[in-house]
């Protein structure tokens, strides 16, 4: 009988003494074990490329923010009075008014003098100072600034103060824009092109904005270089942490997306260090992205995924990068392994025609009602989420007696929350910690309301805590969705959710923006909706210690039968052991029992009779009649084509 694809199409007769090759593509899951899931290769790879190589997202993210710093004294500029002394231009051509509580020079209106002709009549200034009832008019010649501490920034430059003060949040917005924009770019060609094209093309894109930045002589300039760099937010970000969690083993990829985000962090700890020093907006844009000039040196070491050369039939490549990382691990290479590979792509390219794949979309998930709940309450928190950390982000530098402490503190306080939520994840769950640390992050926010006006420390204080705690809730969110969604759509869930998600960060900088008027109320703004996103998470279904769907239609099922007691069940129910199986094929033999009790790996490579299965046989037979219910699996993982190559996705 003639072997057939998936859509039952006769393959090409195989030679005498071959075996049909299966249909389902081979995961290089099963290989890794045997030639080292995270050994010398993968952790050079990972220590020396793979997070280094995130350090220039944050850098380039948020050197906005110190690019854009207020002077805190400024003042109408009079070309007339300039041989005057400051006091004196100030005492007579700016009148008084009360800002907060305090009376002080006018920031945007001076008196609506002739001084050359007033000068010319009378060689000097008036004897006496005018006063209110004199008329005023705005600043028609620009501002003169006070830059004792803020001595650089483009607010100084390009005059955006007063009618023009809101320029600097739509800078912010400029490189928020080009985020979801340059992650389906760079996505496409992070697919067609290969992991190390897309990486070099998307850092080149990163620095030639940056330079752009540096060279703008005006604001549409600057705005515009902006939107090239936050094209390549987060991609930049997400392509080496993609590298990284293909080369490791199912078993790491959470220790691999803890560090990428601990290294991200760090990036940020550093770039509080070099603001500090570095107070010249130019020259900082300059710091911020000229050392990266030498990650093209990552060109020579930097590997290709060998999943992603596997995807496009080219099997020499990926068996050199393959053999070179078991050499590396002092393992064996299995020589099975490449025959059957060979054997795999043969089949491909004898294809009388090719695989009809079933196309889902965004709309099937909402197709039924309780997938269309969990779909929407994903896309809440994910939004919620992601705005309010981004936000508090962006925010930080606003509180405390000096911006750059305060933004090394807001970064500092992330790593802990990493940590910590990385232990409790398996033990409480992924609802319950998400929730709570939504919960209380947002009345931490919220209670700043009450304090006074003075309390610098204890607003900054809570501030540090929420900003902890949602760094704990955003990096929760990413698996959970991951698990909620069916494995069937788990990619256009996680994609449609990341993306309407990240909508939020075009809105978050009008947001932080009131804040010039009343210093916590984009803190309760965003303090309430991390509350109101808490609690309607608590709706989901856990995922801890339950059989995840697979189908749609299981997924229809899953949480199907929640009840509002499961509101208040902090630590799940084990209904199912971790590491069980169910519905699995009668032809798992007495052998697939030796290697669950723990035959080596290496057996799974070698020549048997046709009645005997290799453990890797067993483990595709297992693999293969897991129709419904998969084992649970705590790891943080990305969005996968059909060939488990992984995708970008817009997350930080």
């Amino acid at each position: 009988m003639d072997a057939t694809d998936g859509a039952g199409e006769p393959l090409k007769e195989p030679e005498d003494g071959e075996k049909p090759v299966s249909d389902e593509p081979f995961d290089l899951d099963e290989l890794l074990p045997a030639i080292g899931e995270f050994g010398r290769y993968q952790k050079l790879l990972l220590w020396l490329i793979c997070l280094p190589a995130c350090i220039p997202c944050g850098f380039c993210a948020f050197n906005q923010l110190f690019m854009t710093d207020v002077p805190h004294e400024y003042w109408c500029s009079i070309p007339e009075l300039q041989n005057f002394t400051v006091e004196e231009r100030k005492q007579y051509g700016i009148p008084m008014e009360e800002y907060n509580g305090i009376v002080e020079y006018s920031k945007c209106s001076r008196y609506a003098i002739d001084w050359r002709q007033y000068l010319a009549n009378n060689g000097d200034l008036p004897p006496s100072p005018p006063n209110s009832s004199w008329p005023v008019e705005p600043c028609y010649d620009g501002w003169e600034y006070n830059t004792s501490v803020v001595s650089s920034s483009i607010v100084i430059d390009y005059n955006l103060v007063c009618e023009y003060d809101i320029y600097p949040t739509l800078g912010l917005v400029a490189l928020n824009t080009g985020g979801p924009v340059g992650v389906y770019l760079f996505g496409l060609l992070n697919d067609r092109a290969g992991r190390r094209t897309s990486y070099f093309s998307c850092l080149a894109t990163l620095l030639l904005g940056s330079f752009m930045t540096a060279a703008s002589s005006n604001f549409a300039m600057w705005a515009f270089s902006r939107v090239i760099v936050g094209l390549t937010i987060p991609a930049v970000y997400q392509i080496p942490f993609i590298i990284a969690l293909e080369l490791v083993g199912p078993n790491y990829r959470s220790f691999v997306t803890v560090m990428t985000c601990t290294f991200y962090t760090c990036g940020l700890m550093m770039l509080a260090g070099v603001t500090y020093l570095i107070r010249d907006w130019v020259e900082l844009t300059l710091f911020t992205s000229v050392p990266f000039l030498f990650y093209f040196g990552y060109m020579f070491v930097m590997p290709e995924s060998p999943r992603w050369l596997l995807m496009k039939g080219k099997l020499e490549e990926a068996l050199q990068v393959l053999e070179k990382m078991a050499r590396v691990n002092g393992k064996q290479f299995p020589a099975a392994f490449k025959n059957k590979l060979q054997a795999r792509v043969d089949a491909e390219k004898r294809r009388t025609v090719k695989r009809e794949e079933v196309s889902i979309g965004a709309f099937d998930l909402c197709r039924t009602p309780n997938m269309r709940l969990k779909t929407i309450l994903i896309t809440l928190n994910w939004f919620v989420n992601e705005t309010v950390y981004l936000g508090l982000s962006y925010y930080g530098p606003s509180l405390g007696e000096n911006q750059y402490l305060s933004f090394f503190l807001s970064s500092l306080v992330e790593i802990p929350s990493y940590i910590v939520c990385w232990i409790i994840m398996d033990r409480w769950g992924r609802r319950w910690p998400m929730c709570i640390m939504m919960i209380m992050g947002g009345l931490c926010c919220v209670t700043t309301v009450v304090l006074p006006e003075d309390a610098v420390s204890e607003t900054l204080f809570l501030y540090l805590l929420s900003k902890s705690m949602l760094s704990a809730s955003f990096l929760i969110i990413y698996p959970f969705a991951g698990e909620l969604y069916p494995t069937q759509v788990r990619g256009v869930g996680i994609g449609t959710s990341s993306y309407i998600g990240g909508l939020g960060l075009i809105v978050i900088p009008f947001i932080t923006y009131l804040g010039k008027e009343n210093l916590v109320l984009p803190l309760v703004i965003m303090g309430c909706v991390s509350v109101a996103g808490g609690f309607t998470g608590l709706r989901l279904p856990e995922t801890l210690h339950h059989r995840l769907p697979q189908t749609l239609e299981e997924g229809e099922l899953f949480g199907a039968d929640w009840t509002f007691d499961d509101c208040f069940r902090c630590v799940p129910s084990k209904k199912s052991p971790a590491g069980s199986y169910e519905n699995l094929s009668h032809e798992l033999s007495d052998a697939a029992l030796e290697l669950n009790a723990g035959m080596p790996v290496s057996r799974a490579y070698e020549p048997t009779t046709s009645t005997e299965k290799t453990p890797l046989e067993i483990a595709r037979i297992r693999r293969q009649s897991m129709k419904r219910l998969v084992r649970q699996a705590s790891t943080m993982d990305t969005q996968k084509t059909a060939d488990g190559a992984m995708q970008l996705t817009y997350w930080f």
